[in-house]
């Protein structure tokens, strides 16, 4: 007999490939959400609970109609809203997995590879020190009534229909007709990307599992790339043979682009490499399937295939030709 799992999310980017990684494996799988995702469509196997989590009423609603062996938790991002969550859940739930973020990592980055063990506060992105208040309430209740909960944190995590540069659509767009995009730094510092349906071999295999309970892992793939490798495959895959580079620096972009300033700030401007031998001493096996070569490849072809989704960005237009006008000079 399966696990009976719930998905608080479970159309998104990373816990789409989660939902159809545990049906692979004989979960029972429900889903709470709004119901909405045309681009990540709920297979046929999976019990929708509709519901939208910023109402407290129909989530507590629907949180209270049933047990489950598991229950991960990918769309709360304040400590507020975990608390009425776990408050639905108290008694009638084995494991509680809080998707939290690898991006919660000290920063500047004191050594690499980073482990789970390394101190968690970034100053720069309030996102990450609302996962961190999250995991703090959670490893609480862990430690004073010894809740089942598990913290998983994600780093760069993507599929096809995500894309993971700082220009998003924009930069395929641009690359397209010729004109600049622009690379943080000199590009050469070192990142992580994980394609979804690899982060969703590992995680799946924690579900159940007594040794991950009042544990936290990261989650990643081994492939670790400069910013100037990730630009050139999706250059490839996009079919722009020699795409017009402008590097920056992460401080100059976040003036001219601030809504990418903290991202950048707290998590992308430095060098990631992490130590995965935590969550493989338990998904024993892991072998990262879809380098980023494949996963560029899928991405284009996702974004061309869907012309809705291709979102094209004034703002990030407008910063790019003002800082290649300004490297120009």
């Amino acid at each position: 007999m399966g696990l009976k799992v719930l998905y608080i999310g479970g159309t998104g980017t990373i816990s789409a490939a989660c939902v159809r990684e545990s049906l692979a494996l004989g979960h029972e799988v429900s889903v709470l959400n709004r119901g909405q995702s045309t681009l990540r469509p709920l297979p046929p196997d999976v019990r929708l609970l509709r519901a939208d989590i910023a109402d407290d009423d129909a989530t507590s609603a629907a949180l209270t109609s049933d047990t489950f062996d598991v229950v991960a938790d990918f769309l709360t991002y304040e400590p507020t809203r975990l608390a009425r969550n776990i408050a639905c859940l108290r008694g009638r739930v084995r494991q509680y997995v809080l998707i939290a973020t690898a991006s919660a990592y000290a920063k500047p980055v004191p050594r690499l590879p980073i482990t789970e063990s390394m101190q968690l506060v970034n100053p720069y992105w309030e996102y990450s020190r609302e996962k961190i208040a999250c995991e703090d309430l959670l490893v609480g209740l862990i430690r004073s009534e010894g809740f089942p909960g598990t913290i998983v944190r994600p780093s760069h995590t993507y599929d096809a229909g995500k894309l993971p540069n700082i220009g998003k659509w924009t930069d395929i767009a641009r690359m397209r007709e010729g004109k600049p995009i622009v690379i943080l730094g000199d590009g050469t510092s070192l990142w992580t990307l994980t394609h979804a349906r690899d982060f969703a071999y590992c995680f799946a295999r924690l579900l159940g599992d007594r040794r991950a309970i009042g544990e936290a892992f990261h989650i990643t793939g081994d492939e670790v790339l400069t910013w100037n490798a990730i630009y050139a495959e999706l250059a490839r895959a996009a079919g722009v043979a020699e795409p017009v580079i402008v590097h920056a620096t992460s401080q100059a972009i976040a003036r001219v682009l601030p809504v990418r300033g903290p991202g950048l700030l707290g998590d992308k401007s430095h060098s990631v490499i992490f130590d995965n031998s935590k969550v493989r001493s338990i998904a024993t096996g892991f072998a990262q399937r879809v380098p980023f070569s494949v996963g560029a490849e899928e991405i284009i072809a996702c974004h061309d295939a869907h012309p809705e989704i291709q979102f094209r960005e004034p703002d990030v237009d407008a910063a790019w030709d003002l800082l290649a006008a300004r490297d120009a000079r």
